[in-house]
């Protein structure tokens, strides 16, 4: 358990992009009408936003980017610190941040740092940002969270597929001493068990070949189940719920037994979008009302690391508002790694969702 506590930063925007081109689960060629409902009812996932060509991740983090700034009438040369979590850069080198700054036309003194991370990124991120205005003579930062992971699933693969979407995210932060805001997190990671969330392939331990390509099937004893290849991501996905119900719930556990509150006092929670029968056996093991813990997997699959700020940005504005929230946000998944943030948003918070048509 890494439990850690950052003071007066406060989120002043979120602002979610997804691409404009949609998937409806209903129109999966490899679904029966009888296995659309079927998975529709486990996973919650009724459509996906899905990337075209090359459009990136950081393509969809910059429009959000440009929406949030415009929001909250910040100047570029403002901004002390990007950071870009996301598994899905532009390139292997140079860093997507560097690029964002330049896209972006933030100054040269910019603090730039890309994060690889996925499910969980959105709290490491918070963490990493909050920690650099708290202890560095920064005032403002943008977190830019974001992945277009189908692009990195076999379309032959019944059992990821239809999982995942692709969404870019920017939050805005800024350093307020007198906002008299505290930050608890609990942040851990269990990298035992990381092949449950993999792709193989493409890195320097295993370089694509000619035959990274080559599409095989999942299990050749029932070839049913679909092909993959090398380069595309596997999930075990037992595995994984069985991870995430255990160690999501011990999370929030942990901070609410550190900052001496219940599930009662915390307004609203905000899980990662895996899938929603996870997300309901998380929600049952905590206790809390269906309406204390909003969901966008419906609209948008599995985002990855944008999942959260992406879900706050849908259901924000029809959140019973007061000054100030208290929101506990909390990510799982690949690596594996977890983590959870309570922290307040201000009824004052701007948010946005745009559309990417590139």
């Amino acid at each position: 358990m890494a439990l850690l506590e950052v003071q007066n930063v406060q989120i002043r925007g979120i602002s979610a992009c997804v691409p404009e081109k949609k998937i409806r689960t209903v129109d999966l060629d490899f679904f029966s009408n009888e296995d659309a409902e079927k998975f529709i009812q486990n996973t919650g996932i009724t459509q996906r936003h899905i990337s075209e060509g090359d459009s990136c991740a950081s393509d969809l983090c910059l429009q959000a980017a440009e929406k949030i700034l415009t929001e909250l009438a910040w100047h570029k040369d403002d901004i002390d610190i990007l950071i870009f979590v996301s598994q899905s850069s532009d390139y292997i080198l140079p860093a997507t941040s560097n690029l964002l700054q330049s896209r972006l036309g933030l100054s040269q003194d910019c603090f730039c740092l890309d994060v690889s991370l996925g499910c969980s990124g959105y709290i490491y991120g918070l963490s990493l940002v909050s920690n650099l205005l708290q202890n560095i003579k920064f005032n403002r930062a943008l977190l830019l969270v974001g992945d277009t992971i189908s692009t990195y699933t076999s379309k032959y693969d019944k059992s990821v597929y239809p999982l995942f979407g692709d969404a870019g995210t920017a939050t805005a932060i800024e350093f307020d001493i007198q906002s008299n805001c505290n930050w608890t997190f609990d942040i851990g990671s269990d990298g035992t068990g990381s092949d449950a969330i993999k792709i193989k392939a493409g890195g320097s331990r295993f370089r694509t070949n000619k035959n990274s390509f080559d599409l095989k099937d999942i299990n050749i004893n029932d070839p049913s189940q679909g092909k993959r290849s090398s380069v595309d991501l596997q999930l075990e996905g037992i595995d994984v719920f069985n991870f995430a119900i255990k160690k999501a719930p011990n999370s929030i556990f942990n901070i609410l037994k550190y900052v001496s509150k219940r599930t009662d006092d915390i307004d609203y929670f905000f899980l990662h979008q895996a899938n929603l029968f996870m997300n309901e056996t998380i929600r049952k093991k905590l206790k809390v009302d269906k309406d204390k813990m909003p969901n966008s997997i419906q609209n948008f699959g599995n985002t990855n690391g944008a999942s959260i700020p992406l879900t706050i940005v849908q259901s924000f504005n029809n959140l019973i508002q007061k000054n100030n929230l208290s929101v506990l946000l909390c990510g799982f998944g690949v690596g594996l790694s977890w983590g959870s943030v309570l922290l307040n948003l201000n009824k004052s918070l701007k948010t946005n969702m745009s559309y990417y048509h590139g």
